[in-house]
């Protein structure tokens, strides 16, 4: 009887959890990690063969719509999975009156594992299409503090939070009122909060205020206005500073919510985001965010660290999520793992203002492992 049932051998495995970086074999057992080291092919049952290509845990995107079929905006979340992630978290799509079709429809059958951020207003984002947009929070007959709570008292299991969308796109006039009513959800519930910001009012530095150590600030690359940096090429002081309180600062790229130009300053100053995602919806998945994979490729042409690019997508996303078994290759953690080619060339990339970058590296989804087995949807 073989010891594994299933091995990924010969790839260069890169967990930034352990500070792994090296040409190794990852091995699963009964769904769950098993092993790292060396040699560890000849005891398994079958083998992934991942010779020249990079295996690292599994791709968690924090920031996707994928309430395929009951809102405009979601996106079938089998497709992402192929684009290699194994964890896919739904990021306000739904609200307390309609999540039970979310959880029911998608997220119960889907093969691939999805968590979400549950929408303060009560029928998530509900106009959002290449022809109608309205902004949920703009609407404060729409706040629905009472349903938010019970609906996320109820699910727990499948919940990573309170989602709330502010600026001036998704809350109109209602400057922080969507986001005092979802501070105080959060806190009945104690559950993080992930916000999203676009244009003022509100302004950053107003909704920076009212999050705490835990919450996600989605769009943080955003560009002008409401970007993190300043004229002179600095970071602003309430984003220093909500870093140091424990906030976590997450890409979301998306349509229109992330800027080269910012990126650059932001790196330049030596502030990495934390979790890097695509905000892949039904508006952006033909350009400009794409997928996660093609996100993270922009981050390798902008220069930054490799491992800390996975690490965004992997263990800190985890972190933001309370989900250790998420993210690393420990014995004992979920057996996800994403197999990833890293391909030499010329390569086109567009951020949400429309600059252009030309690249020589692109990293593509090869296989997946869900749970220690192959996905093959």
């Amino acid at each position: 009887m073989s010891e594994f049932d299933l091995v990924i051998s010969g790839g260069r495995v890169i967990d930034p959890s352990q500070s792994i970086d090296r040409i190794t074999d990852v091995a699963f057992k009964n769904g769950k990690v098993a092993a790292v080291g060396d040699g560890l092919a000849a005891k398994a049952a079958h083998v992934e063969d991942a010779k020249d290509r990079i295996v690292t845990p599994g791709l968690i995107d924090l920031h996707t719509h994928v309430y395929w079929g009951g809102t405009s905006l979601g996106v079938d979340p089998l497709v992402l999975a192929r684009g290699g992630c194994t964890t896919l978290i739904d990021t306000g799509s739904a609200g307390p009156g309609n999540y039970p079709g979310f959880l029911e429809h998608v997220i119960k059958p889907c093969p691939v594992r999805i968590m979400a951020y549950l929408n303060v207003s009560f029928a998530g984002i509900y106009g959002f299409s290449k022809r109608i947009m309205v902004g949920e929070s703009g609407d404060l007959r729409l706040m629905a503090p009472l349903d938010t709570v019970e609906v996320a008292r109820a699910n727990r299991d499948t919940l990573a939070g309170i989602k709330v969308r502010v600026g001036f796109h998704a809350s109109g006039n209602s400057g922080l009122v969507p986001l005092e009513i979802a501070r105080q959800v959060a806190d009945e519930v104690d559950m993080p909060m992930m916000v999203h910001i676009d244009v003022p009012p509100p302004t950053l530095t107003e909704v920076l205020g009212l999050m705490r150590k835990g919450d996600v600030l989605t769009h943080c690359f955003r560009p002008f206005p409401n970007a993190p940096t300043t004229a002179d090429g600095k970071v602003r002081d309430a984003v220093l500073d909500a870093r140091a309180r424990g906030v976590i600062f997450d890409i979301g790229h998306g349509m229109g919510s992330f800027s080269f130009a910012t990126a650059r300053t932001m790196l330049k100053n030596n502030f990495m985001p934390d979790c890097i995602s695509s905000d892949v919806h039904a508006l952006c998945i033909d350009g400009p965010a794409f997928d996660l994979l093609t996100t993270m490729s922009k981050f390798v042409e902008l220069g930054m660290d490799f491992n800390a690019i996975i690490r965004s997508a992997t263990e800190t996303p985890a972190h933001a999520l309370h989900r250790p078994d998420l993210g690393t290759f420990r014995t004992g953690s979920t057996g996800d793992a994403s197999i990833i080619e890293w391909r030499k060339g010329a390569f086109d990339y567009v951020d949400s203002t429309g600059e252009h970058l030309a690249g020589k590296n692109r990293l593509l989804a090869d296989r997946v492992i869900i749970n220690g087995a192959l996905f093959n949807a």
